[in-house]
């Protein structure tokens, strides 16, 4: 065995691992819980996801991306380091591990190169970086190697991508640090502004997931949750009842500027390109594309087919599988 090829989706929210000849074999939460006396790996993924929130004083649990990039270094590696080797990858000289990392289309060189720093650190021989919006059209099926156009809305936890692909390349595209994280956020500051209540990121997400809409009607079955946390004025645990409806108002901020890419990166798409994805349509990727209503709010818009991929959260991964096969 001359080693190991592995392709990354160093996403904000997750990692998926995918290794060529077996397919994705990790797929985990982007956090790491640390003791901060002695800078030790405590738990990394899941475990750590567990923890947040939820941490006594000597360990922290932290998600060391933000907005698709590295905000913290040393434990951006260590989660790295540990993902490596759960997927098989070992620090000998016999073995080679290469890489193949996602990251978004709007990054800076700076923030590349940490990337692919961070990747080398954590044992890997070889590195190579493609862009999300590209993986995620080759993990959906799409033929980019034609002269035909194909248009993707990639949308991540720190991150969306919207980008127009025609043979093996990016025409036109657009980043913005909006994505999963941007939505918890907004519902978090929704819910604390209506009902006085503090409720932290992991309810968040399952208020979203439960019952978020990006359309104004909410979802069909005016689906409801009930959600748990502290009330500001007393101090004391409380629960309220939030309806999709609500959901929309808190997110529809969001929701409009992903909505605004796609309709500036349509404004900058060659003629020719145009007329391809008027025949083709849209098609969607990412885990933040499962809220409800996204593709039709994007269809309604645009006035364009949009379809979401068979398997919008492993889009990206299965696109470093392909970019595998062809590259090393």
């Amino acid at each position: 065995m001359f080693g190991i090829d592995l392709g990354i989706d160093l996403g904000t929210a997750s990692v998926l691992v995918f290794v060529k000849g077996k397919g994705i074999v990790l797929h985990e939460p982007s956090v790491v819980a640390i003791d901060k006396n002695t800078n030790k790996r405590i738990a990394v993924g899941e475990d750590a996801r567990m923890m947040l929130g939820r941490t006594p004083g000597n360990i922290v649990a932290v998600r060391p991306m933000r907005d698709g990039v590295i905000a913290d270094y040393q434990t951006t590696e260590l989660m790295l380091k540990y993902f490596l080797e759960k997927a098989g990858a070992r620090r000998w000289p016999l073995f080679k591990t290469r890489v193949v990392v996602c990251i978004p289309s709007g990054v800076t060189e700076v923030e590349e190169r940490a990337v692919k720093q961070a990747a080398y650190q954590a044992g890997a021989k070889q590195v190579k970086v493609i862009e999300e919006p590209y993986a995620a059209a080759l993990g959906a099926g799409l033929d980019i190697s034609g002269p035909t156009g194909n248009m993707i809305v990639d949308i991540g936890g720190g991150t969306s991508d919207v980008a127009v692909l025609s043979l093996e390349g990016i025409v036109t595209k657009r980043s913005l640090r909006v994505g999963g994280d941007k939505f918890d956020e907004a519902i978090i500051r929704h819910i604390r502004r209506e009902y006085n209540l503090m409720i932290g990121e992991r309810t968040a997400e399952e208020v979203k997931i439960a019952v978020g809409s990006a359309i104004p009607e909410g979802r069909p079955d005016h689906a409801e949750i009930d959600v748990r946390g502290r009330d500001l004025v007393t101090g004391l645990p409380k629960t309220i009842n939030v309806n999709s409806r609500e959901c929309y108002l808190a997110l529809e901020e969001n929701v409009e500027a992903i909505v605004g890419a796609v309709k500036e990166v349509l404004e900058r798409t060659p003629p020719e390109l145009s007329a391809d994805i008027l025949n083709k349509g849209i098609v969607m990727t990412g885990g933040g594309s499962l809220i409800y209503g996204f593709d039709t709010r994007i269809s309604r818009e645009t006035g364009l087919p949009v379809t979401l991929a068979d398997d919008p959260i492993s889009c990206v991964a299965l696109g470093t599988g392909k970019v595998l096969e062809h590259s090393f």
